[in-house]
């Protein structure tokens, strides 16, 4: 319906404000694929943010944002003005001079009286101030769509266009699509309830969602398939279809999804291409850098870069969407896709960096007090002296035995040989030889490293405690109840000259003496005096690192009980052992 103060016969301006003509390109949303899959949810979150002035559709490259709102604008019973940003649109009047235009293409057209920017690097606020009002005045609201709107960072716009949204009222419904958060004060919106937000969790495909583009291409896999895809490209809508491509070229296609090479796929060539190569030199050496570790601070980041701005860059990378995702109290971590392809790209460029990045990652590490992960690291970078005495100054010596999944530390000093002669290296590959109930190996270990303490004139506490625990347990091994005794009498004494707080980071420790002890008191007979070592094992503090121990020591005394002929007691304790199993 007109409105009389709409001139629809006024001529449009056929140039912008440096007089070249409109580029007719940036008034059109992509097309969909024939393999675009839509995506239900999605929509129907859009549908709802034409109840919000503000709709912002926020995410990584290649997540999705561009598709999902073209095939939801085509499929409206009404116009949408669709504007793709330029970086040339950092001016206001450019901008805003293309933005009038995209309403004209769309049928929207502005009252002839508006006008239009005059020049490229300004916009009259009267200008804005009629928009509003001619915008307020319609009988229904506007749909705006502003693509890539990532390309026009500047406080001057974010403003402009914040005093149209606003004097607008319900007259203009804009809808921004961008990867990194615009300069919009968007807590006021949000604490106004006038903003409806789509963010790259939101974007990322489920493993249904994942199943369903896959069929669309063609590929039918099992679930096992599609949940593994899904976890290692994170429900990345590019990563998928990427993925998908090429899978359809291979004879095995679940195989070549399975085991794709990150580094060398086209799923490489889109991240360097869109990501990496966007950024500044400093900031793609801070993401190479990174790629080594599985999470990283501002602090590690500069440790590993040489420098001191991290805590910047992160924070922009963070707000731009470039797959460095915050995991909470400063900590971030790279999309594991990403990482992968970058440490393939790091080698490439680097050659025998990787090694420097783990070593220096695992000495920041250890004086955060990340264990695990300076393990990890020093191990990583061949470094085992380093990681042997970390482990031992430690007391963790004990987690070689009860460390399960990410708490076990006994994989990284897998490829792990004797090379030096160093008590905690010695230490480190009796515990795993012991471990594995080889002997005649492990009491070797353990007597060099007790010989080479004794040569020592230092008091290196650790590495005794370390020994008097693979002590007792090697008594247990060989049926030995006094040298079992002896050692733990040793652990005692030792354990009144550590600190309080470091024994009780480590309660595996007592617990496993405990255990030890009574399993070789209990085996020479000693029934009275095994039960009252085993029971203070199971009593000992600790939660699941003492479970191992706690569950040696139940079902050593279930068969004391079942001995006796207490049967009833027998199988309780039983039971709690398989509970702590």
């Amino acid at each position: 319906m007109a409105h009389r103060h709409r001139d629809r016969s006024a001529p449009e301006p056929r140039v912008d404000p440096r007089g070249e003509p409109f580029l007719g390109t940036r008034f059109a949303a992509p097309a969909r694929p024939p393999t675009f899959l839509r995506r239900t949810r999605l929509a129907d979150r859009l549908d709802q943010g034409l109840g919000t002035p503000l709709t912002l559709v926020d995410g990584p490259a290649g997540a999705g944002k561009t598709l999902l709102v073209a095939d939801w604008a085509a499929r409206l019973d009404r116009p949408v003005a669709w504007l793709t940003a330029d970086p040339a649109d950092r001016a206001p009047g450019l901008f805003w001079a293309y933005l009038l235009q995209a309403l004209r293409v769309a049928g929207l057209r502005p009252a002839p009286g508006i006008g239009s920017p005059a020049h490229p690097s300004s916009v009259d606020r009267a200008l804005l101030a009629r928009l509003a009002a001619d915008l307020s005045g319609r009988p229904e609201p506007a749909i705006v769509v502003v693509d890539e709107f990532e390309r026009v960072p500047t406080a001057d716009i974010a403003g402009q266009l914040e005093f149209v949204l606003h004097h607008a009222s319900a007259g203009l419904r804009l809808i921004l699509v961008t990867r990194s958060e615009p300069l919009l004060p968007l807590h006021r919106h949000r604490a106004a309830g006038s903003i409806t937000e789509i963010r790259g969790a939101e974007l990322a495909f489920t493993p249904g969602e994942a199943a369903d583009l896959l069929a669309a291409h063609g590929l039918r896999l099992s679930e096992d398939a599609v949940h593994t895809l899904v976890r290692r490209t994170r429900g990345w809508a590019a990563g998928l279809r990427l993925c998908a491509l090429a899978a359809r070229q291979s004879a095995d296609p679940e195989r070549c999804l399975k085991e794709f090479e990150a580094g060398h796929s086209v799923v490489a060539d889109y991240l360097l291409a869109e990501v990496l190569r966007r950024q500044p030199a400093g900031t793609q050496d801070l993401l190479l850098r990174v790629s080594v570790v599985a999470r990283f601070r501002p602090g590690l980041a500069d440790a590993l870069t040489g420098r001191s701005d991290a805590e910047r860059i992160l924070a922009r990378l963070r707000r731009e969407n470039a797959f460095v995702e915050p995991l909470g109290q400063t900590w971030y971590r790279l999309h594991p896709l990403f990482a992968e392809i970058l440490r393939a790209h790091l080698r490439e460029r680097h050659p025998g960096l990787e090694t420097e990045l783990h070593r220096r990652a695992a000495r920041w590490l250890s004086r955060s007090g990340s264990l695990t992960e300076t393990l990890a690291h020093g191990c990583a970078a061949g470094d085992w002296e380093f990681a042997a005495r970390a482990l031992v100054d430690d007391l963790a010596i004990g987690r070689l035995f009860t460390g399960q999944g990410p708490d076990d530390l006994g994989t990284p000093f897998a490829p792990m040989t004797a090379g030096t002669d160093s008590p905690a290296q010695q230490l480190v590959l009796a515990a795993r030889e012991l471990a594995g109930r080889d002997l005649g190996h492990g009491l070797a270990r353990l007597r060099h490293a007790e010989e080479l303490l004794a040569d020592d004139t230092a008091d290196h506490v650790p590495d005794r405690l370390g020994c008097a625990l693979l002590e007792a347990l090697a008594a247990r091994l060989t049926g030995s109840p006094g040298r079992a005794e002896r050692a733990a009498g040793r652990a005692r004494d030792l354990s009144r000259s550590v600190p309080a707080e470091r024994l009780d980071r480590h309660p595996e420790l007592l617990a496993l003496l405990l255990a030890h002890v009574g399993s070789a008191r209990l085996w020479a007979g000693h029934v009275a005096e095994a039960r009252a070592a085993l029971a203070e094992a199971v009593t000992r503090p600790g939660g699941a690192a003492t479970a191992l121990p706690r569950q040696d020591a139940l079902g050593h005394l279930a068969l004391i009980d079942w001995l006796a002929g207490r049967t009833a007691g027998a199988e309780r304790k039983a039971r709690a052992a398989l509970r702590e199993a």
